[in-house]
C-alpha cells in the first residue's frame, strides 16, 4: 500500500497495482521534455519517482571525506563516482552518494554503470535513514550490488551490507566511530570510520 500525502493532516492510500510504473526510458524523456522540475533532484526507484533530501554542510563534508579518502587510494585503478546515477535494472535509476565503478569515466559515456560493474554503493544519512536502510538495501540486494554501506552522521556509525540474495542483503553489521573497514572489493584499502565523519557538534 503505498501513501500519498496532500495536506500536513490528510494521506490517502493508494493500491501499489494502481499506481503506473515508469521505466528509465520514461524517466529520461520526461527529463528532456521538462516535465520534471530542473531545479528539483529527483530518482526513479522502483518505477516510482521520488524527491531526494536536500544535502546538509555534514552530509556533503562526509561524502568529501569518503570520496577523496577512495580517489587516494584507487588512483585510475577504478571510477569513484558521487551523487551520479546508476542503472540497477528497467525501472531503477537511482543516484547513489558514492559508487565505486570499474574502468574509466569514458565506459560510461553512453550509459550509466550497471550492477555488475559495480563494487561499492555508499549512501549518507543524515535524515534519510530508514529509506536507506528499508528500501534501498533491498533495491540494492536485488540487483546483486556487492556491497552497500549507509554512513549514519546521526549516531556516527557505519552500516555495512553484505551478501545480497533477491530478498535482502544476509549480513547487516554496524559498526562504530572507533572502528575500521575495508571494502570487500579492496582488502588492502583500510578506512577508519572516524575520518569519514564530519567534526562532532
Amino acid at each position: 500500500m503505498a501513501t500519498l500525502n496532500t495536506s500536513s493532516s490528510l494521506a490517502i492510500a493508494i493500491e501499489p497495482t494502481l499506481l503506473k510504473q515508469w521505466t528509465v526510458q520514461d524517466y529520461h524523456r520526461m527529463s528532456e521534455l521538462g516535465i520534471l522540475d530542473a531545479g528539483e533532484r529527483t530518482e526513479l526507484i522502483a518505477g516510482q519517482i521520488t524527491l531526494m533530501a536536500a544535502k546538509g554542510t555534514p552530509h556533503v563534508t562526509a561524502l568529501h571525506l569518503l570520496a577523496n579518502a577512495f580517489r587516494d587510494r584507487l588512483g585510475n585503478t577504478a571510477l569513484v563516482r558521487t551523487q551520479d546515477p546508476i542503472q540497477l535494472d528497467d525501472f531503477s535509476e537511482p543516484e547513489p552518494d558514492l559508487a565505486i565503478a570499474r574502468g574509466s569515466v569514458l565506459d560510461y559515456a553512453e550509459r550509466h554503470p550497471t550492477p555488475d560493474r559495480l563494487d561499492l554503493v555508499v549512501e549518507v544519512a543524515d535524515s534519510t535513514l530508514r529509506q536507506d536502510c528499508e528500501i534501498k538495501d533491498k533495491l540494492y540486494a536485488r540487483s546483486g550490488i556487492i556491497e552497500y554501506w549507509i554512513i549514519d552522521l546521526k549516531n556516527r556509525q557505519l552500516h555495512r551490507f553484505r551478501n545480497p540474495t533477491p530478498t535482502g542483503y544476509t549480513e547487516h553489521s554496524i559498526l562504530f566511530e572507533s572502528d575500521e573497514i575495508s571494502p570487500l572489493a579492496f582488502p588492502d584499502i583500510v578506512l577508519a570510520i572516524a575520518s569519514i565523519l564530519p567534526p562532532p557538534s
